[in-house]
């Protein structure tokens, strides 16, 4: 690893010169395209004379048409058809932006696609009107990145390199995963899989939905390469930032792997795999993100779809769309059939909100229940802190899997390592701590074991399955008739009501004249029943009130009657209960609890 650890030194060096027009953290914009740009000038280095000479006798064939037949001679997934490359760029100083471009547009469509997701054309006017552009493309073109000098894998770290010390100004749920994160994921995913995964030529697919710059595609072909060296992962991967995926796609392509399978979009409001299975699906999604922006595609899916779409068991709050992310690796996941007895297993990121946030009948709640009831979560493993660049929260690995092993069905392995880390030297951001291989070893054999102990809780997925109930107590009250209550008797909505109308003109004067009247009578009457008298049972009192009412002359609707009741009243423990009906007691509204009750308890007893 020495070439990575100089080029990233170097590369570093050359992001200098950029400061005054540039802050730190936009010299990525610079930085990265020109890395990918000169590698990939680098890797077509002994071919483009060949490429340059075919072009001409085939230049007549459409692009389409045309581009296999030049990356064969170029012997790469991607070919450039420009007289241009870093050398010559440099014997034209003067008119250096023109011939870059020149340069660009050479490429083939795939890595054509990946320059203009950096937006590299913007940066090209910045430099040159800044005098910076000749400069940089020499300290570049100083940069030796050919294939025998910086393998594929190293360039793979150079390039994580980068993106991480570019990336430490990022918003803190748009995190990069440090690699020792992913390798553990990737070791958990792959756990027991060795007799699938160690035959001659097995061809395995890895999907990532959220991909960042690509690094758990990285890191899982490999660990599968140490394992294996005849298999085959096909990486599959989306990413919502243009740069990101660029730098994604780049890395594939590099790489020699199907570049046309890394996409740009939106996962969730516009799934660019609609009808793909994978074997294995892994992802750091971006934590408490809001996806109200786009929320209506999401609804719409869930609600018209169903279980047919991706959604079907529900969607959690707009704040944050991390189960969202879980449910669309789901819906990835190849059904166990005789063809594929395997299943898949999935492997996914998420901070502490997803286990608890939402209550019974939620979105959040009915989305953990789904998962439990179909037994798809296989073990949950809690992180250290402070392992993120740009963040400290707690964080947890949920691994899932429709292929349950026997001894797993129906339980949940919950794994706590948050003490397994070792303090790092310098900080990176908020990165304090890191997980090292020894620590790695460890965890998976703990998951791997599946024995109860000081690290390690196996529950039943029941376990996990509440009812909430609700507790009534009944409403007591007591009444008295005295100044102080008649006074309330008079701040009852359906008592002010009386002298209302909705009438207009004569008619609605009077008709409030008349209930000023009926107000003025009912206040005589209660003032002629005033005494200390307690009454303690609702009924008594409400009977005898009707009977003295009537004698008076006046007619009390319903509500009129439940207002000057209400008035009347007081909450008391001591009074008899009072009654809805003859057989059902009144619920007191503010004595209403709720209990979650455990599946596995009787309600009851509990």
């Amino acid at each position: 690893m020495i070439n990575f650890q100089d080029k990233v030194s170097f590369i570093w060096s050359i992001a200098e010169i950029l400061r005054g027009p540039y802050k730190p953290e936009d010299y990525g914009k610079v930085v990265l395209p020109l890395a990918v740009l000169r590698r990939f000038d680098c890797v077509l280095e002994s071919t483009k004379e060949e490429v340059l000479t075919s072009y001409e006798k085939f230049k007549h064939l459409n692009e389409d048409a045309r581009e296999p037949i030049l990356n064969r001679i170029a012997k790469q997934n991607f070919h450039n058809i420009s007289q241009y490359d870093f050398s010559k760029l440099l014997s034209d100083a003067d008119n250096i932006a023109d011939n870059l471009r020149d340069y660009i547009n050479g490429f083939s469509k795939t890595a054509r696609d990946i320059m203009e997701n950096f937006e590299f054309d913007r940066q090209i006017d910045k430099l040159d009107s800044n005098n910076l552009l000749y400069l940089t493309i020499k300290r570049f073109s100083e940069l030796d990145l050919h294939p025998d000098v910086v393998s594929n894998v190293e360039m793979g770290y150079i390039f994580e390199e980068l993106i991480r010390r570019f990336s430490e100004h990022a918003e803190a749920g748009d995190h990069y995963t440090p690699r020792e994160v992913i390798r553990l994921m990737v070791n958990l995913l792959f756990l027991d899989d060795d007799d699938i995964l160690t035959k001659h030529g097995v061809t395995q697919s890895l999907y990532d939905c959220a991909a960042g710059t690509g690094g758990m595609g990285s890191v899982a072909s490999e660990y599968l390469e140490k394992l294996n060296p005849t298999a085959d992962l096909k990486f599959f991967a989306q990413e919502i930032n243009p740069e990101s995926y660029a730098i994604c796609k780049a890395d594939t392509l590099i790489k020699g792997g199907d570049a046309k399978n890394i996409k740009l979009g939106n996962t969730l409001s516009n799934d660019q795999f609609p009808s793909e299975k994978f074997d294995y699906l892994i992802t750091n999604p971006p934590y408490g993100v809001d996806w109200k922006s786009y929320e209506k595609p999401i609804k719409t899916e869930h609600e018209t779809l169903g279980f047919a779409g991706r959604f079907g068991p529900g969607t959690p709050r707009t704040s944050d769309g991390q189960l969202l992310f879980l449910l669309h690796l789901i819906s990835k996941m190849k059904p166990v059939t005789e063809e594929n007895p395997n299943g898949s297993r999935l492997a996914i990121i998420m901070n502490g909100s997803p286990l608890f946030t939402g209550d019974a009948g939620s979105g959040e709640s009915e989305i953990r229940r789904y998962v439990l009831e179909n037994d798809l979560v296989e073990g949950i493993v809690a992180l250290p802190n402070d392992l993120f660049y740009n963040t400290g929260i707690a964080t947890y690995i949920w691994i899932l899997t429709n292929n349950k092993a026997s001894h797993r069905r129906g339980k949940v392995q919950l794994v706590n390592v948050v003490d397994f880390y070792k303090k790092m030297k310098k900080s990176l951001g908020n990165k304090r701590n890191e997980i090292t291989d020894e620590q790695i070893e460890e965890i998976v054999r703990l998951y791997g074991d599946f024995k109860k102990g000081e690290y390690v809780k196996i529950f039943d997925n029941e376990d996990f399955g509440y009812q909430k109930i609700t507790v009534e107590r009944p409403l007591r009250l007591n009444f008295k008739i005295d100044e102080e209550r008649i006074a309330r008797v008079t701040e009852q909505k359906a008592f002010q009501n009386l002298a209302t109308s909705k009438k207009k003109g004569e008619n609605g004067l009077a008709e409030i004249e008349k209930g000023k009247q009926t107000q003025a009578k009912i206040i005589e009457v209660l003032q002629s029943l005033a005494s200390e008298e307690v009454y303690k049972n609702r009924e008594d009192i409400t009977k005898m009130l009707k009977e003295v009412f009537k004698q008076a002359g006046l007619t009390i609707s319903t509500p009129v009657l439940k207002g000057i009741l209400a008035g009347l009243s007081e909450k008391d423990e001591t009074a008899d209960i009072c009654m809805k009906n003859k057989t059902e007691p009144e619920p007191d509204p503010d004595l209403r609890d709720t209990e979650n009750v455990p599946l596995r308890e009787n309600i009851y007893t509990y």
